[in-house]
């Protein structure tokens, strides 16, 4: 199993790309789940956005795709503590920088920028994007 962080700030398209990606990846004959952090945080009723119950979610976005039996796990969420992405673990990381503020203001000071990643997508172009990552993803 690959496991798929998908991240950047609230309004960056992370749920489009998902959604792209899972359909491309899918369509390849591949096993895919696709889990999203508002899905998740609402299944566990937190809504919780200090830096102690976003590392929380953190773990629990780990623990879902950890438990998938999938040949990819996609995982869209902000992740904007270095922490979280530490705790998350990803085998791929791919950055949304195609916004200079999110929605949430609290979310736009805690955001951090990833030091390391496998492809940083600089504009909101699904279709462009998701080619890119399916052929590195090989």
């Amino acid at each position: 199993m690959k496991k798929i962080l998908i991240m950047g700030l609230p309004g960056s398209g992370k749920t489009t790309l998902a959604i792209k990606l899972k359909t491309l990846l899918t369509d390849q004959g591949n096993t895919v789940d696709w889990f999203n952090a508002d899905q998740i945080r609402e299944k566990y009723n937190d809504w919780d956005f200090s830096k102690e119950g976003r590392i929380r979610q953190s773990y629990r976005m780990k623990h879902v795709a950890d438990g998938s039996s999938s040949d990819f796990v996609i995982c869209d969420f902000v992740a904007p503590l270095i922490e979280m992405r530490d705790v998350f673990d990803a085998d791929y990381t791919i950055w949304l920088d195609t916004i200079e503020f999110g929605r949430f203001e609290d979310t736009n000071k805690a955001f951090q920028p990833p030091l390391e990643y496998d492809i940083r997508v600089t504009e909101k172009d699904c279709e462009k994007w998701s080619n890119i990552i399916i052929e590195r993803l090989k």
